[in-house]
């Protein structure tokens, strides 16, 4: 299979070296087709086919300094002009698949992209209020992923299909675990994200605590600042790659938190943290959302007299369901 991963006009380099949720969701699913393909490659080819064979870069904003088995196309699929030499060589090239950010499914020059490279397109809803058209997923060929049973429900039209978000930054290799010290909030600093409240429950404990992050928001910082600016509280401000895993590694614990008006769009955070083998604190409410690691044990399900219809699992982003649900026969809810 031959995966194009796809960037798009913004402030972030591709991948990023700190923040940008999508651009970092991108690059993880290009690092992660990348090691699929070369996986099978190994079981077809005893290893003799290249790793980065299976997954090419497109468009001009990935980094040039990336490692050489990267395939770099500096060619933004919008500005493709049918007919054109760029736009015959790029359908020559055979791709299986592309994985685009979250606004481009609903672009215009989206439809002739793919009536182009007659190819599957997936995305990842990153934002809780972006508007698709009405055509814009079918929930085969082009597939739309959410993350939180809110954005399911929010998206329930374009058919999403459930799955957790996985981020990753330049040069953010996992961490050997260490025990670490004080609490740490990692994220963009706004009303969104309430990092106050993650100081105030330090602040009850009797606990140091660490806001890692852009400040995105500066009014919001005011109207809180007896409590961010409070002798426990540290601010370290916004880091990338190595130093950012650190800030996750260094913690006793990762506090999450978010106002009670937004919708979660991924919480990447938790994989994160988790990665980097800080534990997290989580409510046992029945709105809680928690990722399950995947060594996990799943607990054993209740008694139930009426047996469950059994489901498929969800495929991954770069794997095709094998047949269009039926609009006319599908209950809503299993969507």
């Amino acid at each position: 299979m031959l995966v194009g991963v796809c960037d798009f006009p913004g402030d972030y380099a591709f991948p990023p070296s700190g923040y940008g949720g999508i651009e970092r969701w991108l690059w993880a699913v290009a690092e992660g087709a990348r090691a699929a393909g070369a996986r099978a490659a190994g079981a077809r080819a005893a290893g003799a086919r290249a790793a980065g064979a299976d997954v090419h870069l497109l468009g001009p904003l990935w980094r040039d300094d990336l490692a050489p088995e990267w395939t770099r196309r500096p060619v933004r699929l919008e500005d493709l002009e049918p007919g054109s030499r760029a736009a015959r060589e790029l359908r020559a090239t055979g791709y299986d698949l592309l994985i685009v950010g979250h606004e481009y499914p609903t672009l215009p020059a989206s439809h002739r992209t793919r009536e182009l490279l007659d190819c599957d397109v997936a995305t990842f809803q990153h934002h809780p209020g972006f508007q698709h058209a009405a055509d814009s997923f079918d929930g085969v060929r082009d597939r739309l992923y959410c993350y939180s049973p809110e954005m399911l429900e929010r998206y329930a039209v374009h058919r999403p299909i459930a799955e957790q978000a996985v981020h990753l930054g330049l040069n953010e290799t996992e961490p050997p675990s260490a025990p670490g010290r004080d609490l740490v909030w990692v994220g963009r600093i706004d009303e969104d994200k309430a990092p106050h409240l993650a100081v105030r429950a330090a602040q009850i404990l009797g606990r140091r605590i660490r806001l890692v992050g852009p400040v995105f928001d500066e009014s919001y910082v005011r109207n809180h600042a007896a409590l961010l600016t409070a002798e426990h509280v540290e601010w370290v401000g916004e880091v990338g790659g190595a130093a950012k895993t650190a800030a996750f590694r260094d913690a006793s614990v990762f506090v999450y938190t978010y106002a009670r008006t937004y919708v979660e769009a991924g919480a990447a955070v938790f994989g994160e943290s988790l990665r980097a083998g800080t534990p997290i604190p989580a409510s046992p409410g029945a709105k809680a959302r928690v990722p399950r690691l995947p060594c996990a044990t799943a607990p054993a399900p209740s008694p139930s007299p009426t047996p469950k219809k059994t489901t498929r699992a969800p495929p991954t982003p770069w794997q095709r369901p094998s047949a269009a649900p039926n609009p006319s026969t599908t209950p809503t809810s299993s969507r």
